[in-house]
């Protein structure tokens, strides 16, 4: 993403049409809850350089993709579109909103584009139809491979407009596979596109995680005979050993201000959660139980951790508040509970739950309550991780006969998509913040 840094300039279009406030009408929180008419016209050629349709069809597919996932928008069919959709149309006054309304839109997105010298320039707006006012403006220039991003980002821009909240369109999924015949570290777009391989370890690769102040990974890896933890710069590609400990250093999970990393140490022959600093030197050890602890995770406020214990016969999901160092239980149904993932709202935590011999995504909040199950089905689902904004959970399933793969649904449990390529034998998703 640095190329597209350098080359993507995003400047705030301040249109004041007739009016300095725009309209506030529109606003939606939560799939469900409302959903909103959206009429979405293909990009028309602003008449500057090469007209490329190609350009203008894979930015609608990207946008229209991201928007229909979010689950807060009823799209309008575009057979039904009259002669104000071949029209630009980026200012107020050029557009006929009575054809929109008609339709039974009650926002449109109108933008044009131009392709020169390799580069692409996008311009977009969403438009409030009812009151005829504008919600949001943007300009984006940049490569032609990143018409992609482009579109991701005014995703997640129209989001904040409606909702008050940026979308996690723009962000990164790393992710393992055994597509080499090794389990290495990948990256690739929130919808599945623009897979790059990251490490050649030719080893076992597992449980990644993404920092949240720098553009770098942790992982543990099996290349030098030891599950040693690794932290690699997503940029320059350098990678450095940072927790080699004898036994496991697995499970590394960066804190909230990236300042400290948890992890499962087995060097005292048991394994045990411990919190350690960015150089791989201990800081503190929360776990002190002859019973196995692992898959530690992140409360957003730093101040407590989930993690899973077989202290009570069975796997479950226990909480140790890091200051105190007092566990609590979290889980008490099934007897097979596993890798926690405290929502970056604070509210819930998702782990997997195997029930007749199947993993599942569930939910619970913190004090235990309001469990919820959320995927059903054959297959197990396991290892699931949110979205920055906890809209989404992204996890892995594993079918009868060896198809591992990467899918994403809403919070809720609606809107499952399968976003690996086929036979990628893809598996352990972590989501990256925003970048």
């Amino acid at each position: 993403m640095k190329y597209f840094k350098a080359n993507l300039f995003i400047i705030l279009i301040l249109l004041f049409l007739g009016s300095t406030a725009f309209a506030a009408r529109i606003e939606i929180s939560a799939p469900g809850e409302q959903t909103i008419p959206l009429a979405m016209p293909r990009l028309v050629s602003m008449g500057v350089g090469s007209v490329q349709p190609a350009v203008a069809a894979e930015f609608q597919q990207v946008l229209q993709g991201d928007l229909e996932l979010s689950g807060l928008f009823d799209l309008v069919n575009p057979a039904s579109f009259l002669s104000d959709a071949q029209k630009l149309g980026l200012r107020r006054t050029d557009i006929d909103f009575q054809q929109w309304r008609i339709l039974g839109a009650e926002t449109l997105i109108k933008g044009g584009y131009s392709v020169s010298s390799g580069q692409v320039t996008v311009e977009l707006r969403l438009f409030d139809v009812i009151t005829q006012r504008l919600l949001t403006g943007r300009r984006y220039t940049g490569k032609l491979a990143d018409i992609r991003k482009i579109a991701h980002t005014f995703a997640d821009q129209i989001l904040l407009s409606l909702t008050g909240e940026k979308g996690p369109f723009a962000t990164k999924i790393a992710y393992i596979s055994k597509r080499t015949g090794h389990k290495e570290l990948y990256l690739m777009d929130v919808d599945g596109h623009q897979s790059k391989q990251m490490t050649n370890h030719r080893s076992i690769v597992l449980n990644p995680d993404f920092s949240p102040m720098r553009k770098e990974l942790i992982f543990t890896s099996y290349s030098k005979d030891n599950p040693d933890l690794y932290r690699k710069e997503v940029y320059t590609g350098r990678e450095s050993r940072l927790s080699l400990k004898q036994g496991l250093n697995i499970g590394g999970r960066y804190s909230p201000d990236g300042r400290e990393i948890a992890i499962t140490l087995s060097k005292d022959k048991n394994s045990e959660i411990y919190l350690i600093g960015t150089d791989g030197t201990i800081h503190k050890r929360l776990t002190n139980h002859y019973s196995i602890d692992v898959d530690p995770s992140w409360s957003p406020k730093g101040n407590k951790i989930a993690f899973v214990s077989d202290r009570r016969g069975n796997p479950n999901v226990f909480i140790v508040d890091i200051r105190t160092l007092e566990v609590s239980r979290l889980t008490y149904e099934g007897k097979y509970n596993v890798t926690p993932a405290w929502s970056p709202k604070g509210d819930k935590i998702a782990f997997s739950r195997m029930v007749d011999g199947v993993f599942n995504i569930f939910t619970i909040r913190e004090d235990g309550t309001d469990e919820r199950q959320l995927t059903f089905g054959s297959g197990s689902k396991e290892h699931p991780r949110w979205s920055p904004d906890g809209r989404f959970l992204i996890y892995s399933v594993d079918q009868s006969g060896g198809d591992k793969s990467i899918w994403v649904m809403r919070a809720d449990g609606t809107g499952a998509k399968r976003i690996s390529a086929p036979r990628s034998n893809d598996s352990h998703p972590a989501w990256s913040g925003r970048w």
